[in-house]
């Protein structure tokens, strides 16, 4: 049974993207997987899958990247948190990142996210993201 009904990939590397979707295709946990490669393209991709926000399109899981030209991690959620809450779907957002300085690692425990990981995603990930929050 497939536990996420989409995903949204937000990642500026697109062998990134490449890999993530294969990963998450193998694994048969998602039925869509959309990609952005900015914050903004994210928002502009959960305008137009989210409405109505109970649509199947619409990311149940956003696995969202620090650090990305024009838009990056941060300031995705910063416009995420600003849209009328009626137009943003009940999700779980991680972090993905390369980065363990531990300013980043601060700034990341204080976001408003389910939390975060480093890259490479694996299944081993994957399978605690499902575990801790779609069981």
């Amino acid at each position: 049974m497939t536990a996420i009904s989409c995903t949204l990939l937000v990642d500026d590397d697109e062998t990134t993207n490449y890999l993530n979707q294969t990963l998450l295709r193998r694994m048969a946990v998602t039925d869509t997987v959309l990609v952005a490669t900015n914050g903004q393209q994210a928002l502009d991709l959960l305008h137009t899958h989210c409405a109505p926000v109970a649509s199947p399109t619409c990311p149940a899981l956003i696995l969202l990247d620090m650090k990305m030209p024009r838009m990056n991690g941060m300031e995705f959620l910063q416009a995420y948190a600003r849209r009328p809450p009626t137009d943003n779907p009940a999700v779980v957002i991680i972090m993905l990142t390369t980065s363990l300085n531990p300013a980043d690692v601060a700034t990341m425990q204080s976001l408003p996210i389910a939390g975060y990981l480093t890259k490479p995603l694996t299944r081993d990930k994957v399978d605690q993201i499902l575990q801790e929050h779609f069981t």
